[in-house]
């Protein structure tokens, strides 16, 4: 189940550096399906694996800029910014790959995918790792609590000397290079790059934030919280699926946990 949850986490945790900004990224899922594309073009022509996940992170911090630029620097709402996004990288991995997935077979990412130190996987692993990097980030830099000033109040941090487009560019694309990462897991585990976007991953990674307490409007946040939703969602989806019950009811009970979750925590406080 930590296995299965790894690639939520690492996607969370990118989300978690946008909303605390008070922004969304909605196009996480196709930004990972971008990135899974680019890889299976490098591994295609013949590049080493190590470029391949080079190519991969790369992609997911150009969508990442891209973003952030237009965020910060355009003035656009976040929703619509990368609303577009969503479906041009999802486009631009169809056309890259003509719609065709890439089956890719290496004895690396097979270990990475199936093998691990005890009973924790690599990639779980490595998503323990992200979490603590980012934590450091968020809550031990002068670049973490300058997210969380922007978030809080973007006057404020501009009349504090704080560049509030820059962060928003930075933010952006952490959460991009993130995506890159778990396109990198994702081709590991399905043995392919696979073209078809997973919607799934987004509206998870929303709901992980959600059920961490972290203020959707910015300025309060926190990255053990997330990690413990991804959690708490896979095990929802997979101890629903050990019970018998239907698939078409787990996009619904996750719903119902999401919105009891926001619920509570408007109660709480």
């Amino acid at each position: 189940m930590l296995t299965a949850s790894t690639i939520l986490v690492v996607l969370t945790l990118g989300q978690t550096f946008v909303i605390a900004t008070g922004g969304i990224d909605l196009s996480v899922a196709s930004t990972t399906t971008f990135a899974a594309v680019a890889f299976g073009m490098a591994f295609a022509a013949g590049a080493a694996v190590v470029a391949c996940i080079a190519v991969a992170l790369v992609a997911g911090a150009l969508v990442g800029v891209v973003n952030g630029v237009l965020v910060g620097k355009g003035k656009i709402a976040d929703f619509i910014v990368t609303l577009g996004t969503l479906s041009a990288a999802s486009g631009a991995a169809l056309v890259l790959s003509d719609g065709k997935p890439v089956t890719i077979v290496n004895r690396f990412l097979l270990r990475l995918s199936s093998t691990g130190l005890g009973v924790l996987g690599w990639s779980f692993l490595i998503a323990v790792v992200l979490a603590v990097v980012a934590h450091v980030v968020l809550f031990r830099t002068r670049f973490g609590t300058h997210v969380l000033a922007a978030g809080g109040s973007a006057e404020a941090a501009t009349a504090t000397g704080i560049s509030v487009p820059r962060i928003k560019i930075a933010v952006y694309t952490i959460a991009g290079v993130p995506a890159g990462v778990a396109a990198v897991l994702l081709v590991a585990r399905v043995g392919a790059a696979e073209p078809a976007s997973n919607t799934s991953f987004l509206l998870s990674s929303v709901a992980a934030v959600v059920l961490a307490g972290v203020a959707l409007t910015g300025g309060r946040a926190t990255i053990l919280g997330p990690v413990l939703g991804a959690l708490l969602l896979t095990a929802l989806t997979n101890g629903l699926t050990l019970l018998g019950v239907s698939p078409f009811y787990q996009p619904v009970a996750v719903g119902t946990v999401v919105v009891l979750a926001a619920l509570l925590a408007r109660f709480r406080r």
